[in-house]
């Protein structure tokens, strides 16, 4: 036998060999979900891992959601943790971390997992589970091996006996009733599964098949949701040109008071009141929540600053651009209902104005950078506190203001030829779908140049500053201007926010720089007296008081503090919030008009 021909055989069955052990190691870990004790708001869990290897194995939950930047400690729900063999032997188990469990093996190839989840926690990005209904929230409910997040997952759900639909937009698996498949476990946590007798209403838009499971009831209309939806859904493609997806799904939570969303692969959870869809406001906010969750669809599930994949599951995952992910999408939101025809010029204008209040109103802006508030969006956004209103500016509405000062600049250099749309469909072509990476500060600040053929430093200046920008310099590029109609009117002010708190009238925040503040009130106060009367509780003999004083004056506030009455001196200063209102110029210059007509749409 020659010696080509045995090499020939020896390189055959090494890549058999190889071909066997990729195989091997793709083994699906296979999860099954029920529920004993839905109404005590339990899920159970089993997980069967194939194909170990080792004498020990780690297994893992998650710490956070992505989307939601914030360590949650999922672990702190799990009860009864026990692994057996498939004969039902038990297996050692060690708690090894806040969130790992160390399984000894032995020689045991294949290993049971149980476990139960506590699940009540009301939000879009946690579990809640109870007699009507399951909703879960992938990572706080699965586990994975340790070092094997790539492995595929096949999820199989057993409603409680009353339940009979499940809504996720996991692959079914055929011939399998409520059995699901993920390519691997990034996939799975993106992938939120609500369970129960949600109501489902379908609709086709951009060429996808969009499914909404309601729970909760209310006074929406389908047909009306469905053609509405389907106009948004339709904006938002047209920026990208495309639209990733085959299947999407939306799992509204509706409440008697609710809010929020949570972005996922192709997915996402809206929280709403189930009776504001009677309402003009109340639709049209839910319709830009629809739009700002389905805008990330692109901008952050695939478009993404670097750090934001693939996820460090065990600790926060840091990025300065938050600004970017978060803000260009709460900027798309409203505009997108703008387009989609469903808010006017005027009502658009004072959704920015809302925006600019936000911020400017804030004494934070002036504290803190937006690239620092995203990348400190862990400790400090999403763990807020009374001082928070003095030390942190959102990423959210300053960086929706940041992205329409880049879009107006960028109409205005273009001659009305482009704007940030086409910043965002290049970025998403050169990052997501030819590089399949995600970008650094610097790359997406570059391929926004590149598209504008303009220097953006300015833009970059204000995020990386705590600073209020000129917006006016921005809005007159479309004939709009910007006017505070609070300015020239030198109101007196205190400088703090009241609550009712335990049948008191106490002190909720104090406002940096103001009397309160260099006066010495405190947070938690008790209000008791001004100028040597009572105060009532709803704060209205204080509210008079102030109105009928002149700012300098000095106020005399009887306090309660700890227990302790404390007399403090406060001089009252001047009220320095703005009322924003954004209009249209009466005579705008042909330029103007086109390319607010370009913007606007």
């Amino acid at each position: 036998m020659c010696k080509s021909f045995i090499k020939t055989i020896i390189f055959s069955i090494f890549m058999v060999i190889i071909g066997s052990s990729e195989l091997y190691a793709q083994a699906p870990i296979k999860f099954e979900v029920s529920f004993k004790e839905p109404q005590a708001h339990y899920v159970e869990v089993q997980m069967e891992i194939k194909d170990v290897s080792k004498d020990y194995i780690d297994v893992k939950m998650p710490v956070w959601a992505p989307g939601s930047y914030l360590v949650r400690e999922f672990s702190k729900n799990v009860e009864g943790f026990r692994a057996k063999t498939v004969s039902g032997g038990e297996l050692g188990v060690q708690k090894m971390t806040k969130n790992t469990w160390r399984i000894t093996t032995g020689k045991e190839k294949t290993v049971l997992v149980n476990y139960r989840v506590y699940a009540f926690e009301v939000s879009v990005r946690t579990s809640f589970v109870d007699a009507s209904h399951a909703f879960l929230s992938p990572t706080g409910i699965f586990m994975y091996p340790d070092g094997q997040v790539k492995r595929p997952a096949e999820v199989t759900i057993k409603p409680f006996k009353t339940w009979s639909r499940v809504s996720t937009g996991l692959t079914p698996v055929d011939q399998k009733q409520f059995t699901y498949t993920a390519t691997d476990f990034d996939v799975l946590f993106d992938s939120p599964i609500e369970v129960g007798n949600q109501d489902v209403f379908n609709f086709t838009a951009a060429g996808v098949n969009h499914e909404v499971a309601m729970y909760g009831g209310g006074n929406y209309d389908k047909e009306r949701l469905s053609a509405d939806m389907a106009k948004i859904v339709e904006s938002a493609t047209a920026v990208f040109g495309e639209n990733p997806n085959e299947h999407y799904v939306f799992i509204v939570h509706n409440y008697q008071s609710g809010g929020g969303g949570l972005e996922h692969l192709n997915s996402t959870v809206l929280g709403a009141s189930r009776f504001a869809y009677g309402t003009e406001n109340g639709y049209k906010s839910f319709l830009s929540l629809v739009a700002h969750e389905y805008f990330h669809l692109w901008n952050i599930k695939r478009l993404r600053p670097v750090t934001l994949g693939p996820f460090d599951y065990d600790k926060e995952n840091y990025t300065t651009d938050l600004w970017i992910g978060e803000g260009f999408t709460a900027y798309y939101d409203n505009l997108l209902v703008r387009r989609a025809g469903f808010y006017t010029e005027d009502a658009y204008l004072q959704l920015l104005a809302s925006d600019i209040a936000a911020v400017e109103n804030r004494p934070g802006n002036l504290v803190q950078p937006l690239s620092e508030s995203s990348f400190d969006a862990w400790i400090k956004y999403y763990r807020q506190d009374e001082n928070s209103v003095n030390s942190i500016v959102s990423y959210y509405n300053k960086g929706a203001l940041m992205a329409m000062m880049m879009d107006l600049k960028i109409l205005k250099a273009t001659n009305g030829e482009k704007g940030l749309d086409d910043v965002m469909k290049a970025a998403y072509n050169e990052f997501y779908k030819k590089r399949a990476k995600g970008f650094t500060d610097q790359e997406f600040k570059s391929i926004a140049e590149k598209v504008a053929g303009i220097s953006l430093d300015d833009v970059y200046e204000m995020v990386n500053s705590a600073s209020s920008p000129d917006y006016n310099k921005y809005l007159q590029l479309v004939g709009a201007e910007l006017s505070d109609l609070n300015k020239g009117y030198e109101i007196p002010d205190l400088g703090i926010k009241t609550t009712i708190s335990d049948g008191k009238l106490t002190v909720q925040n104090v406002y940096r720089g103001s009397g309160a503040w260099e006066g010495g009130l405190n947070v938690k106060d008790e209000l008791i007296g001004i100028n040597g009367y009572r105060i009532d509780i709803a704060g209205k003999e204080l509210e008079r008081t102030i109105q009928a004083s002149k700012i300098e004056d000095v106020v005399k506030i009887l306090v309660a503090r700890d227990g302790v009455l404390k007399e403090l001196d406060i001089k009252l200063g001047t009220n320095k919030s703005g009322k924003y209102l954004i209009k249209f110029i009466d005579n705008p210059l042909p330029e103007q008009s086109k390319l607010k007509d370009k913007w606007l749409h």
